[in-house]
Parts: C-alpha cells; sequence; structure tokens
C-alpha cells in the first residue's frame, strides 16, 4: 500500500520543476479558464483540460491528507491562496519565488507569474500564442515598415474605445491590418458594467470586489483595493474609466501581457541605441530581439523582456539557445534593481550561457556593449 501511495505521490507530482509538474499544469488550466471562450467552463460539465488539473489536484491533497477543491470555482480559490512553495508542488525556488501564486488576490485573475508558468516550454503556451499572432500580422504587411508600425500601434493601444478611431493622427491604414486582432472587452473585466483602464501600463484593472462593488468617479484608489495587469504600477488616483466598454475593444490577453508590457524598456533600450548611432535589425520569430550590425566584435543580440520571474526567464533563455556570441537582456531597472532578481537569473543560466548572456538594463545597454565590443 505504501509503494502505490508512492507512487501515486510521483505521477500526481509529475516532475520536480515548473514545467510538467502539477503547479504548471494549474498554471496552464488558469491561464486558458481566463479567456473570453472559457468563461462559461466553470459549470459542469467542465472542459478536459480543467477536469483533467481539478483531478490531478485532489489526488495530490488526498495523498498528502489535505482537504481538496471538490469543483472548479473551489479550484480557482484554491490558486488564489496557495503559493509555490507548498508541499503540494515540488517547484525549485530556482524557477519560481517561493510566495507566487496563480491567480492575484484582489483581482482573481491570472498572475503574471501563472501566465509566465504557463508559457514556460509549451509550444502553445501563453507566449507562443502571441508570437503566433504577431506573425500572422507580420505576413500580412507589405513591408518591414509597415509591420513595425503596425506593432507599435498594437503596444500603444491595448484597449480601442470608441472615439479613439476619430482622434487627430489616426491611422487608418494601420487599423485596417491591425484591427482583426481586437475582440470585445472581457466580461471578467467589468465592474458593474464598467470597466478600468491603467494610466500607467495602459492595461485593464479591477477593483477588490470583495470590498467596493463599483468603481466611483472622482475618487483615488488605493493600492490596497485595486489590481491591474501590470501589477506593479503605482497606484492612488491612477485609473480611467471606461464608461461604455460595450464599445471598446481590447487585445487578447497573450498580447496585452507579452507585447504590451516590454514595449516600454523595447523603446527605451532602442532610444539609446539610437542615441549611440548603433545599427541594429529585428531578429525575427522573436517577440522583442534586434541584432547590432558591424560591431566587430561578432554577432551581438539584444533582447528586452518585463518578466517577473527571474529564474523562468533564464530558463527561457537557456532553452531558447541564443545564437549570437553576446545577448543583452534588458529588463526594467524596477526589477533589475531588485537583490534577488539578477542572482536568481545568474543562478538559472548553464555555466556556459553565463559569459554570453548580459542581463542590463536601457540606461546601462550602451555601456555593456561598449565594454563587450572595445
Amino acid at each position: 500500500m505504501r509503494a502505490r501511495s508512492a507512487g501515486r505521490r510521483e505521477a500526481a507530482a509529475g516532475g520536480t520543476d515548473a514545467e510538467g509538474g502539477l503547479f504548471h499544469e494549474l498554471a496552464t488550466a488558469v491561464a486558458a479558464l481566463s479567456e473570453p471562450r472559457n468563461l462559461r467552463s466553470f459549470a459542469l460539465p467542465y472542459p478536459g483540460f480543467a477536469q483533467r488539473a481539478l483531478d490531478r489536484t485532489v489526488m495530490r491533497c488526498i495523498d498528502l491528507g489535505e482537504d481538496p477543491p471538490k469543483s472548479l470555482p473551489e479550484l480557482w480559490e484554491w490558486c488564489r491562496g496557495r503559493t509555490a512553495d507548498d508541499p503540494l508542488f515540488d517547484v525549485p525556488p530556482s524557477l519560481v519565488t517561493p510566495d507566487t501564486t496563480l491567480v492575484h488576490a484582489i483581482g482573481l485573475m491570472p498572475t503574471r507569474a501563472c501566465l509566465e508558468v504557463a508559457s514556460q516550454g509549451s509550444a502553445d503556451g501563453v507566449a507562443a500564442e502571441a508570437r503566433t499572432l504577431l506573425a500572422e500580422l507580420e505576413a500580412r504587411c507589405v513591408s518591414a515598415g509597415q509591420y513595425q508600425r503596425c506593432r507599435r500601434f498594437l503596444a500603444h493601444h491595448p484597449v480601442i474605445q470608441q472615439e479613439d478611431r476619430y482622434t487627430p493622427g489616426w491611422d487608418k491604414s494601420v487599423w485596417t491590418l491591425a484591427k482583426g486582432l481586437y475582440r470585445p472587452m472581457d466580461e471578467s473585466l467589468l465592474t458593474d458594467g464598467l470597466a478600468m483602464r491603467c494610466r500607467s501600463c495602459g492595461l485593464p484593472g479591477l477593483l477588490d470586489r470583495r470590498r467596493d462593488p463599483a468603481p466611483v468617479p472622482g475618487r483615488p484608489v488605493t493600492d490596497g483595493e485595486a489590481w491591474c495587469e501590470g501589477e506593479e504600477c503605482p497606484r492612488g488616483d491612477a485609473f480611467d474609466l471606461i464608461r461604455d466598454p460595450r464599445l471598446s475593444l481590447i487585445l487578447p490577453l497573450s498580447l496585452r501581457v507579452f507585447l504590451v508590457l516590454p514595449h516600454r524598456v523595447e523603446e527605451e533600450a532602442l532610444n539609446a541605441l539610437d542615441h549611440a548611432g548603433a545599427d541594429y535589425e529585428a531578429v525575427p520569430g522573436h517577440l522583442c530581439a534586434y541584432r547590432l550590425r558591424a560591431t566587430g566584435a561578432g554577432t551581438l543580440d539584444v533582447r528586452m523582456y518585463d518578466r517577473v520571474q527571474p529564474g523562468l526567464l533564464a530558463a527561457h533563455l537557456a532553452r531558447d539557445a541564443p545564437l549570437a556570441d553576446h545577448t543583452f537582456v534588458v529588463v526594467p531597472q524596477r526589477l533589475a534593481g531588485r537583490a534577488s532578481y539578477r542572482t536568481r537569473f545568474t543562478a538559472g543560466l548553464p555555466a556556459p550561457l553565463r559569459e554570453r548572456l548580459v542581463l542590463t538594463t536601457p540606461d546601462s545597454l550602451v555601456p555593456h556593449i561598449w565594454a563587450r565590443t572595445r
């Protein structure tokens, strides 16, 4: 009986990392269930991927003598309180920070860490969907310049309100190519028929619906009662109300998180390269990647990310096997400045890559390039 129980525990854990184990399967399920097409999945019968995640969680709880969630809504609430260091999971702290949850405590939506875990090592993960959508957009464009204009438009317009289309400077040719990527505002992002948009990152936000059922125009929003998809934006009076979201359109979650969020650091890094007179070109097949031309120091790539989990970022880059002699990984200063971020990133890289991959920020990018090319 003990041998069988141990075997069940090993099968239930499904691995010792954030890829293929229970934590990864739950992250994938949470990310999928947040999509508008799956909003009705919380009613029986559950879709197969959700039922499998629930069954696997129940088995793991029973093996460890804990009360399991009994339904998909209970599983969602359960994921809101369970952290990555919970004994139910077997996630190395080098991959995912121990206090990581999959469902945000206030927004009750997938956390950014959840989406990063769900994208890890998956050919059809959230980040892969963003790459596919952008590749399809690029195929519709007649030139690289037109594609870059469309891409920039998406990054600056994660949410489109009806009046936006009548503002000066609206590019109808870009809108014709890009509008197919937008869809109606998700019902899960509405509170009493209103939507909120963060003034800092431009992404949707929500109030803590357990405390305040609806946003109040003119009243500042405090940090403890609000959430936005960027998760790390300053609060205060930091949201705009979208009063008639039925007339608004929004980008898919994959593009909001893996294009819109890193675009700010991408623009800052490219501005630094332009100011330094560097010549570069986009690297096909990547979300935010460029190759420097004529450096005289081998091939040098610059990749821009806004990822909250440095261990997962390192694992992604290691799996992606950068072909350049040196790759500069540019992240926002707020991330690079954290005491453990750089340490976790470096520790997550295989030893042969630690000299080839340089973690930097937009302000430090050019000095780091000069140091490698002189």
